[in-house]
């Protein structure tokens, strides 16, 4: 296991290191710099391309977790069979090839274009991103869900709630773990997908893995080690948030 560790790691570890370089070398330690990072934030490509990127998937989460949960409270109220299906078939685009996703998705905007003059770019971008989050999204909440008591929402009718208010002041809270669950794994996924967002972008948008895509077809720039340092953080800070939300969520049950 340790080898292992090292052997996915280590590149990323010497990757992180030859980001504080003075030298464009890639082998030769020649000492201690900010200045690829300040060059970073000086080239407009790619604060152009984190901007979309970012964008992208802030929208992406928001509108894939609004469906996503809705989705999974429709799949909780199914029979067995029927809720069965529907969740493996929601579970098909989880394990499906990107390179799949991608070109399927491409595929369709293409014939949409001849019917409802939709051209590649930033929404078709947008609603591949929220078709390949929304799965997740779901996976994420009905845990949640089916951890409920299955009369709590009848209570609260009871009681008088509407339900609406029902929902919003029992259901929601409950649940609410899984949602941000859900929307913090869509953003992650969001912010570094390259290969379904190079299929469906077009030529007029670029996201921020693409454009290292294409640094990288030249010779390898010191600031590319920096914005991988960057986005590499990002998506670790994601992940423990992720973690230590679940684990307060188990401690709040085990209490409880």
């Amino acid at each position: 296991m340790m080898l292992v560790g090292i052997f996915l790691y280590a590149p990323i570890v010497i990757m992180i290191i030859f980001s504080f370089n003075s030298s464009k070398s890639r082998t030769v330690w020649a000492g201690f710099t900010l200045d690829w990072y300040a060059q970073l934030f000086r080239n407009e490509l790619i604060l152009n391309s984190l901007y979309t990127t970012i964008l992208v998937s802030l929208m992406a989460a928001v509108i894939a977790t609004v469906i996503g949960t809705a989705a999974a409270i429709g799949f909780s109220a199914m029979r067995r069979r029927s809720r069965q299906f529907f969740l493996t078939i929601n579970a098909i685009p989880a394990v499906n090839p990107d390179i799949i996703t991608g070109v399927s998705l491409m595929l369709l905007f293409v014939f949409l274009r001849s019917v409802i003059n939709i051209e590649l770019g930033f929404i078709t971008l947008l609603l591949a991103h929220i078709t390949f989050n929304v799965p997740y999204v779901i996976l994420a909440i009905m845990p949640k869900i089916r951890s409920l008591n299955k009369h709590l929402f009848e209570a609260a009718l009871d009681l008088g709630a509407t339900p609406m208010g029902a929902f919003w002041k029992v259901i929601l809270p409950q649940i609410r773990p899984g949602i941000i669950s859900g929307a913090l794994i869509a953003f992650t996924l969001s912010i570094d997908d390259f290969v379904i967002s190079y299929f469906t972008a077009g030529s007029s948008v670029q996201t921020l893995p693409m454009t290292i895509y294409a640094m990288t077809r030249k010779r390898v720039s010191p600031e590319i080690n920096a914005i991988s340092t960057l986005l590499f953080l990002t998506v670790l800070v994601l992940l423990v948030i992720i973690n230590i939300a679940q684990k307060r969520d188990i401690k709040r049950r085990v209490k409880n």
